[in-house]
């Protein structure tokens, strides 16, 4: 069958996956209890992140996976850290509880590899790609799933430590998951005639 120009080939076209696009919403991670995936089920969900736009195929990144005990120790870990750097109550809390109240967690860590054919821009896009395709691989499969950072990402010391960075590593995203407490409210999207630029010649 010959499709006309400007079409979409039904034979290809999947509503049930354009429908989850269009209505997809991250969990707040503060809001997920266990039970977690399993590894099995969890190793489907990576491959599905892994499997994102990535020139050169250089996999610039990889996966950490926190279970329950790593998740504890890293909480006291954290505790210890910012009383000793003299981290902020209120700063220092938010990233504690990213550890004790996650069922389960996935760094993913920007691996940049050395090479003149890819820009590293080309490379950390492909990690925020897989840190979205982890996110939506589990939304897809009916789990809650947030994506954080915060401190306990980006200060160098303790991220080396918690994480295992080697030189040159950094962390991209905090992918908690697990079961959906309560649902949250839908929030303001973008309005799509302010972000649109209409290039006709």
């Amino acid at each position: 069958m010959e499709i006309a120009p400007g079409t979409v080939n039904p034979a290809t076209r999947n509503d049930e996956v354009l429908r989850f696009l269009l209505t997809r919403r991250s969990r707040p991670p503060k809001t997920l209890k266990a039970p977690a995936p399993e590894r099995a089920e969890l190793t489907e969900l990576l491959t599905a992140a892994a499997r994102v736009p990535d020139h050169g195929k250089l996999e610039p990144w990889r996966f950490v996976v926190l279970e329950r005990p790593a998740l504890e120790r890293l909480a006291g870990d954290a505790g210890a850290y910012a009383a000793a750097k003299g981290i902020d109550e209120a700063t220092a809390t938010k990233g504690i509880n990213q550890f004790a109240d996650s069922p389960l967690c996935v760094a993913v860590i920007s691996v940049p590899r050395p090479t003149d054919k890819v820009p590293q821009i080309e490379q950390t896009l492909s990690v925020g790609a897989a840190c979205y395709g982890l996110l939506s691989a589990a939304l897809a499969a009916g789990w809650g799933a947030g994506w954080l950072t915060g401190w306990v990402a980006h200060d160098r010391d303790f991220a080396a430590s918690a994480f295992g960075l080697q030189e040159g590593e950094w962390v991209a995203g905090l992918v908690h998951i697990g079961t959906e407490g309560a649902t949250p409210p839908e929030r303001p999207r973008p309005d799509m005639g302010q972000i649109i630029t209409w290039v006709e010649a």
